[in-house]
């Protein structure tokens, strides 16, 4: 059984960005895209350069406490896969997603 991986912001990625009203325009530095995200995506981005976490670990940074939701964290885990789809995100080696 692998372990769970661990994320990261994309190395090269800088965050470039500008938010109103709950909404922000993030320049993707390393595709050149621009994506439309809510300030929670954004904060979420914001941890993953920070530290690298497991989507467990940014459950429980997000006061999900010890034993999140496993609906929430799967809806968590999607979402990491899906900024990871948009080179936003990446696991950190040797910890792929399953």
């Amino acid at each position: 059984m692998s372990s769970p991986p661990i994320w990261r912001l994309a190395p090269g990625q800088r965050l470039v960005h500008r938010c109103h009203d709950g909404e922000c325009v993030l320049f993707n530095d390393l595709t050149g895209d621009t994506h439309l995200l809510g300030q929670d995506v954004l904060d979420l981005l914001g941890a993953l350069r920070d530290t690298p976490r497991s989507a467990a670990g940014l459950a429980q940074d997000a006061g999900a406490g010890i034993d999140p939701d496993p609906e929430w964290l799967a809806e968590l885990d999607e979402l990491l896969a899906d900024l990871a789809a948009l080179d936003l995100v990446a696991p950190l080696p040797g910890t792929q997603p399953c």
